[in-house]
């Protein structure tokens, strides 16, 4: 068995250089099972930070229908099969819009890429507005959304971001509605500005929870005042639903629902097809014909058989397990625990998520809300020694970004709190 620094060795040499890993002491992982991982010396761990395998890692009612679908046939979407049309008929039942339509792809990246065009279609314009600390994908016009990590080529002319909220220290000063309408009027001034450049506007694409930005605390019908602006000003709204879809935030099966935003175009990847390379593009029959009239599209993979007995068996599990009832009730026991350990450990300054996503964020000093970026770094590395997995993302990356597969249970919880609180211990007090 090689070692680890025989293996980043040959990742440099076949893969290229700065190919990420997660940790200092990085994860040579060779099996899972359900919220549990194995690395190659046979010890355990606890995911706490993987929505890949969405319904737990290996699912066995998603391994054989992966199997067996492989094992009858498997092409593209040129020869007519029922198991495309049957997932997109069951997928965009769980919308509460006139969603009824889709494209299915293999990634998030893609589904975004669309999205994107699907807008220029519709207005006839190409600008785009984003948060300024968001992530949706890589493709070449995609990945010019990323403030954080921008492209080094490409023309990103076309694009605008504003401030990403946070609860915690709200834009304008005060929580709630203000820091709403806020963030509303800072659309308004992308908008003006891509106007005024005579680019002009097309959409607004956000995480409903924005995830990336460090998940808010953000109240149903905040995003009201921005979509208003959206709206009046001829723009679409993209949910990009990769992170909080397939019932992760307890409370509805998307994350736009629990929002009670309605979105234009929704966008899905990652969990959808728990691991198998699938995601799609969702819309309403009007913009998708206006789409199919304007872009000739086709895509080898997307929709596939296999990929769609994939996803139709993870629209299983989730009902037949009630995973979404589970994630409610389980995040809600993880928060109370996080607010418990608030008490006793002064670098916790802010508790907060929704359902199978939450986490803290970390400070020096609550007074100020200075942010701890390097103790979460220490903290997340602290608890992938004591077999626990988690990461740290947020605009000052000083959030402990918790997001297990949705079999997560209450005595998972307990032990991740458990090896929370010992690790904050052992660690002592924030210091950056």
């Amino acid at each position: 068995m090689s070692s680890i620094s025989e293996m980043m060795t040959r990742r440099a040499r076949l893969l290229g250089p700065n190919v990420s890993t997660f940790y200092d002491e990085p994860l040579h992982l060779v099996r899972g099972d359900g919220v549990w991982v194995w690395d190659a010396a046979g010890r355990k761990y606890l995911d706490c930070y993987n929505n890949v395998p969405h319904v737990g890692h290996c699912h066995p009612r998603v391994v054989e229908a992966i199997c067996k679908q492989a094992g009858t046939f498997n092409s593209h979407t040129r020869y007519l099969h029922d198991g495309i049309l049957d997932y997109v008929e069951r997928l965009t039942a769980t919308f509460n819009s006139d969603i009824s339509t889709a494209i299915m792809t293999c990634t998030g990246s893609e589904a975004n890429d669309i999205a994107l065009r699907m807008a220029e279609a519709v207005t006839g314009k190409r600008g785009v507005i984003a948060t300024d600390h968001t992530y949706h994908g890589n493709t070449t016009v995609v990945a010019q959304l990323s403030a954080t990590n921008p492209p080094t080529t490409g023309d990103g002319a076309h694009v605008r971001h504003v401030p990403a909220p946070d609860s915690y220290r709200p834009l304008g000063g005060v929580a709630g509605m203000p820091h709403a309408q806020a963030f509303a009027d800072k659309v308004q001034e992308a908008i003006d500005d891509l106007n005024a450049s005579g680019i002009g506007f097309s959409a607004l694409i956000l995480c409903p929870a924005f995830l990336n930005e460090g998940f808010p605390m953000l109240e149903a019908g905040w995003l009201t005042p921005a979509l208003d602006v959206v709206r009046k000003a001829g723009g679409l709204f993209i949910a990009d639903e990769v992170q909080p879809g397939f019932a992760r935030n307890g409370e509805a099966f998307w994350g736009h629902q629990r929002i009670k935003a309605e979105p234009d175009i929704v966008t899905m990847g990652k969990p959808m097809g728990n691991g198998h390379p699938v995601a799609a593009v969702a819309t309403t029959a009007g913009i998708m014909a206006t789409f199919r009239n304007t872009f000739r599209y086709f895509n080898t993979f997307g929709g596939n058989p296999v990929s769609c007995a994939a996803a139709m068996a993870v629209l299983d599990v989730i009902e037949d397990e009630n995973l979404q009832e589970n994630a409610r009730i389980v995040g809600a026991h993880a928060r109370a625990g996080l607010d418990k350990l608030a008490q006793k450990h002064e670098c916790i300054g802010d508790v907060r998520g929704y359902g199978l996503f939450f986490g803290a964020e970390l400070v020096i000093d609550r007074t100020t809300k200075a942010p701890a970026t390097q103790h979460a770094i220490r903290v997340s590395n602290e608890m992938r020694k004591r077999g626990v997995l988690m990461n740290k993302l947020g605009v000052h990356y000083n959030t402990l970004k918790i997001r297990p597969p949705m079999p997560f249970s209450i005595a998972d919880a307990d032990f991740m709190l458990a090896t929370l609180d010992a690790t904050l211990d052992h660690l002592g007090p924030a210091f950056d």
